[in-house]
């Protein structure tokens, strides 16, 4: 089949379709020290308090709050992890340092700044209560609480919480594998030289920093000249060594373009034209399983698939719910051609001025203009069925740059 053979759908449909063919990874049990930005499989209750033991909150004197004596022994000296000596009795305290524990007797801590200590006595210059700057055992958390939920991406201070529960390991959906294969018989690496006719690779480069910027594993296979043979070899080594792979160029209508035909051959197309620009032939399709994306060869065009596609589906697999980017209402600094046969994302700079949310496009975007993605915070969508914008006009801005959000209805 040729690409025209494909009915062109809605972007939504599309995704539709992507969403109803995956699911998140299976989970896997990762060391806490690399489980950073990964989507946690399971609940995490807590098995023991914390803190584990009432401890003090301020530098001070450990006493007991109704003491009536004017002033009191000071009988040791109490140290953040260590356990010292001495029970605090009527007429007397314990000199004791933030973190270190509650000694026996003891239900309060007066800071340093509200006593005076003379000759191994202190006199307390503030009334005192009982708990006061004391951190009770299981104040943050109790035995049997549910410490983190199923679904939550892990943080600095998720993974500090449990490290402070003593886990070493944890179970989460592990970053998808991605393999990027570029194809093209004029594509050479960035280092060479290029020949006659020939241009060096920007799509496999591209799409590698797009998929580590989306928190996921490269697998870059490098260009792959237009023939069969070998792009049957690399879609079908890159199917087996990761859980997605993304194609470049090679879906289109040329006679060259042979991705989308070993796609159907080798596995299941679910579709092949989307009504975007840019981006209209974009292809998915599952390989043995594995999802594989057809985008098209043209940089901007790639990229503007990759961000509005590949990216919330990696996000799905990677077990997040929050797969899309922030969309804003903006206003228009000029004017805009649109066709209205396909809904468009234009490259654009969206500043604010008096607080109102202004953009500005990135001058020409034709889709191999990879320059008009430079610098570019946002796309504008602006939707099929309407024709040209004007100046001053509001329109929708994907915010590229922000992080992920619940989808906006």
């Amino acid at each position: 089949m040729r690409s025209s053979d494909y009915p062109m759908i809605e972007p939504d449909e599309a995704w539709r379709r992507i969403a109803a063919a995956l699911s998140p990874l299976p989970p896997v049990q990762v060391p806490l020290g690399e489980a950073h930005g990964l989507i946690l499989a399971e609940e995490v209750v807590a098995r023991e308090d914390l803190p584990p033991f009432a401890a003090s909150a301020m530098d001070g004197y450990a006493v007991i709050a109704a003491d009536p004596a004017p002033e009191r022994e000071v009988i040791a000296q109490w140290e953040a992890g260590q356990s010292g000596v001495g029970t605090v009795r009527l007429g007397t305290a314990v000199r004791i340092m933030t973190g270190a524990p509650l000694p026996p007797g003891a239900d309060a801590v007066v800071p340093f700044e509200d006593a005076d200590e003379r000759n191994g006595f202190v006199r307390l210059r503030t009334p005192v209560r009982t708990g006061q700057y004391v951190r009770p055992a299981g104040q943050d958390v109790a035995i049997g609480d549910s410490l983190l939920r199923a679904g939550m991406r892990l943080g600095p201070a998720e993974i500090g919480l449990l490290a402070s529960l003593g886990h070493t390991a944890v179970s989460v959906h592990p970053r998808p594998r991605v393999a990027i294969l570029t194809t093209g018989s004029e594509l050479v690496p960035a280092e060479a030289t290029p020949g006659p006719g020939q241009i060096r690779d920007s799509n496999g480069p591209a799409l590698t920093a797009a998929v580590i910027e989306a928190g996921c594993s490269p697998l870059p296979l490098g260009p792959v000249a237009d023939d069969a043979h070998a792009l049957r070899a690399a879609i079908l080594d890159g199917a087996a060594r990761a859980d997605m792979l993304l194609t470049s160029g090679g879906v289109s209508m040329g006679v060259k373009d042979l991705v989308k035909p070993l796609l159907a051959e080798l596995g299941t197309i679910h579709f092949g034209r989307v009504a975007i620009k840019p981006g209209k032939p974009l292809t998915f399709a599952l390989v043995g399983g594995v999802p594989v994306f057809g985008l098209p060869g043209f940089p901007v065009s790639s990229l503007v698939c990759f961000e509005n596609f590949v990216r919330p589906a990696l996000r799905l697999m990677a077990g997040h719910t929050r797969l899309w980017r922030p969309e804003v209402p903006v206003r228009l600094t000029h004017d805009l051609h649109h066709d209205a046969e396909r809904t468009e994302f234009q490259r654009s700079v969206v500043t604010q001025r008096e607080g109102v949310l202004w953009a500005t496009t990135t001058g020409s975007q034709v889709s191999g203009r990879l320059k008009s993605l430079v610098g570019a915070n946002a796309l504008l969508r602006l939707p099929r069925g309407l024709g040209d914008f004007y100046a001053g006009d509001e329109v929708i801005a994907i915010m590229v740059e922000r992080p992920e959000v619940e989808r906006q209805t």
